[in-house]
């Protein structure tokens, strides 16, 4: 992987639309099937809105029926933290962005094989790059993600 450095900057929080800034800075989560990326199928990667740093690839994304977009495994493992969260009287996997602290969604133990997992994202904490544009965004390190195979979901 490269050497960029992703960092939260005070111009990047404040470049984000109201509701990027309350699921990404205040913990909010957005209503399920009216979100930008729920049932995007464009190959691609998922960058955190904030820092920038990859997450999530298309190649595993997949329709868990929730409304959200769900992965099975992170882009850059590194990039994602888990931590307990037990609001609304519950226990969940709370994920965040390693560089930009955002929120990004939960994580549960209900995903498809290979690995079972399920990491619930918050389309406002995302930003997309489109398999096209990943060389000019300065991600062209995944683009070999995508050749020669069906990337969509």
């Amino acid at each position: 992987m490269s050497d960029k450095t992703y960092q939260k900057t005070p111009e990047a929080v404040a470049a984000l639309t109201s509701a990027q800034r309350e699921v990404t800075q205040n913990d909010a989560t957005e209503r399920p099937f009216a979100n930008e990326f729920w049932d995007n199928k464009e190959p691609g990667i998922y960058v955190d809105v904030v820092s920038g740093e990859p997450l999530f690839a298309s190649n595993t994304k997949y329709d868990s029926h929730s409304g959200w977009p769900s992965f099975w495994e992170p882009l850059v493992a590194e990039n994602v933290v888990e931590l307990e969260d037990r609001s609304h009287g519950m226990v969940r996997t709370e994920v965040r962005s390693k560089h930009g602290d955002s929120h990004l969604g939960h994580l549960f133990p209900d995903g498809p094989q290979p690995t079972g997992m399920r990491y619930c994202i918050n389309s406002a904490s995302l930003r997309f790059i489109p398999v096209k544009d990943l060389e000019s965004e300065g991600y062209g390190e995944f683009a070999n993600l995508f050749e020669g195979a069906d990337a969509a979901e």
